[in-house]
């Protein structure tokens, strides 16, 4: 591999906040609680409005991934949380596509990249992630009555109560 791939692709993680520059050399970013603080605001107002679009725009296909996704999910035990971490994030994209935006599916995607590396590090303590099943079940039905309202809320007090529980758990880490 050559020298012009690589540096490429050390511009585009430090683009993204994967990777900071320093006279030393290039370093991992950290993870930071505020950094962490951002996202959520902005994902806590693209997500709802995300749910809401989608009961406006699901197909019928679109129906059948969420209702699968859900399904799935609410198969995996509690003590798995890398599985439902991983069905979870599936379905806020099935969610994204639904809602037919694909600037929007693309604009949760960059920040679910950004946000992941900070839930990795509370992914050993998130045992509440198979509470999102139900959630999701919720929103999967409130998307099938076209009930945008309710898709949206729903959106809002699943997103909410993940960031809250994060947060909890990082400052916990932290003192």
């Amino acid at each position: 591999m050559g020298l012009v791939p690589i540096r490429e692709a050390l511009n585009l993680l430090a683009h993204d906040h994967l990777v900071e520059t320093a006279a030393q050399g290039l370093f991992v970013s950290k993870v930071e609680i505020p950094d962490l603080q951002q996202i959520s605001e902005i994902r806590m107002l693209l997500e709802p409005y995300c749910a809401k679009k989608a009961a406006a725009h699901a197909t019928a296909d679109d129906l059948v991934v969420l209702e699968a996704l859900s399904r799935e999910q609410s198969q995996i035990p509690p003590d798995q949380p890398k599985q439902l971490f991983d069905l979870d994030h599936k379905f806020h994209q099935a969610i994204a596509r639904a809602a037919k935006n694909k600037y929007l599916a693309e604009i949760l995607e960059d920040f679910y990249g950004h946000s992941k590396r900070a839930w990795f590090l509370v992914l050993p303590h998130l045992n509440f992630l198979s509470t999102a099943v139900e959630s999701h079940l919720e929103m999967v039905q409130a998307i099938k009555d076209r009930n945008g309202a309710e898709a949206e809320q729903t959106m809002q007090e699943h997103v909410q109560g993940f960031y809250t529980k994060v947060f909890e758990i990082l400052k916990s880490k932290s003192e």
